[in-house]
């Protein structure tokens, strides 16, 4: 297998990592055990297992070759993916002590960066004290894998699944050194066309930082070190929420987010009033059920939680406007998709411009909120059922709390990932998330 360039955000997602900024994505699964030792056999599993999926073989490196050796123009001081000739599983699946707390043991999981020499990702194996359950907490890179991708590579060591066979792009031709000048017309057309939108997008996300009114508890200076937290809501009551007030489950859970900090920053003393972070809503560009084999296909949708508003009826349509507003512009446009400006930049600017990148994340958005599928078919490892998943983004560089939301089974599960110092009651900001869901059924009346 030949060597795959990385694509400009994931080279973006590569270079500005930091040892106290690690750019992985995780998702921690609760599994039911029939026995004390189900753990250690899960984690058996999946180190058997492992090798037989490519991408989990693929380890990134830098290189510095010519352009015209990748046959990519701005391909200098890029990085690749290849397979990692000495890949072992038993470097990236362990197998832990018993725990009480699933959630306190992630946390301290999700401070360590993966090791970068080798095949970005790992599986931790957690039994339960009480030998009724286990978790296996899922860490993927984000250079490696987006959502989709990761729940494609953790869905391929778990217990197999009868799922519809992918559908496959067509196979381009091979390139050669010098591009097809019949083909120029069209490409300066697109190349013009590329220019003026990240003109639109660069003054969108200009205009963004305006008249910011967001929280300190947000943005604090970063520790390093990370707290997790989930919680989870019955699907049926989201449902009940959107089938009265209108809009999309989606905004439904965007609005329960910004109910919720608001709640937490009034108990916690920040107080909430004129409040309006901005939250960066993640837009896959992936197709679904596509066989499209690495790489994020990212772009996002900025809008201001409506936190200061005591009305919760008034917040979800606020939210429910915000959204309708940038779906009719298109994830191709707007402050949300400063992504994808990332391919109008060189391999060597992402090398050199990536620690002012991350520097300057808190200046593009305060919160992220995003929303990472899973299958509705019961997903199971060693025969056990998965009874829980909590998804967990990465936390950028100034930023002190980021959600993320996945549904699974009848329920919504929230996972949180916080600065462990600057959000110390993250427990508390867990629970609000549920009493605002509460809370936007008895607005909605019975």
């Amino acid at each position: 297998m030949t060597p795959d360039p990385l694509a400009p955000l994931d080279l973006a997602f590569w270079n500005i990592e930091s040892a106290e900024h690690p750019m992985h994505l995780g998702a921690l699964g609760v599994f039911t055990a029939d026995s004390p030792t189900a753990g250690a056999h899960a984690a058996d599993l999946l180190a058997a297992r492992a090798p037989a999926v490519p991408g989990l073989r693929m380890r990134i490196r830098d290189t510095w070759q010519p352009p015209l050796a990748l046959r990519r123009p701005f391909s200098f001081g890029g990085a690749t993916r290849e397979p990692d000739p000495a890949f072992d599983p038993l470097d990236h699946v362990r197998l832990h002590a018993p725990t009480t707390d699933f959630h306190a043991r992630a946390g301290l999981l999700m401070g360590h960066p993966l090791e970068r020499g080798r095949p970005p990702w790992e599986a931790h194996v957690l039994p339960g004290a009480d030998g009724g359950s286990f978790a296996v907490l899922f860490k993927f890179h984000h250079a490696l894998a987006d959502g989709l991708r990761a729940l494609t590579l953790a869905a391929g060591i778990l217990d197999p699944m009868d799922l519809p066979a992918p559908r496959r792009r067509p196979e381009e031709p091979p390139r050669g050194l010098l591009p097809d000048v019949r083909g120029l017309p069209g490409k300066l057309r697109g190349a013009l066309s590329d220019a003026g939108r990240a003109l639109d997008i660069g003054a969108a996300a200009a205009l963004s930082t305006l008249d910011v009114r967001s929280s300190a508890a947000l943005t604090a200076e970063s520790s390093g070190t990370r707290r997790t937290a989930g919680v989870a809501v019955e699907l049926d009551d989201v449902h009940r929420v959107r089938k009265t007030v209108g809009g999309t489950v989606n905004d439904v859970l965007i609005a329960v987010v910004a109910g919720a900090l608001r709640r937490w920053l009034d108990e916690r003393g920040d107080g909430s009033e004129g409040v309006a972070p901005r939250a960066l809503i993640p837009v896959s560009k992936r197709r679904p059920r596509t066989a499209h084999p690495q790489g994020n296909r990212l772009s996002g949708y900025l809008i201001r939680l409506p936190v200061g508003d005591p009305d919760p009826l008034s917040r979800l349509g606020t939210v429910r406007a915000a959204m309708d507003r940038n779906k009719d512009a298109g994830s191709g446009r707007g402050a949300g998709a400063v992504a994808l400006l990332a391919d109008h930049v060189p391999a060597l600017g992402h090398r050199l411009g990536g620690p002012l990148v991350g520097q300057a994340a808190r200046l593009w958005f305060d919160i992220l909120v995003t929303s990472v599928p899973l299958p509705s078919l019961g997903l199971r490892l060693g025969g056990h059922p998965l009874t829980e998943v909590y998804p967990l983004a990465p936390l950028a560089r100034g930023h002190s709390l980021a959600v993320a939301v996945s549904t699974y089974r009848g329920q919504v599960h929230y996972g949180l990932v916080a600065d462990a110092k600057a959000v110390p009651d993250l427990d508390r900001f867990a629970l609000a998330l549920a009493e605002e869901v509460e809370t936007l059924l008895t607005a909605c009346g019975p």
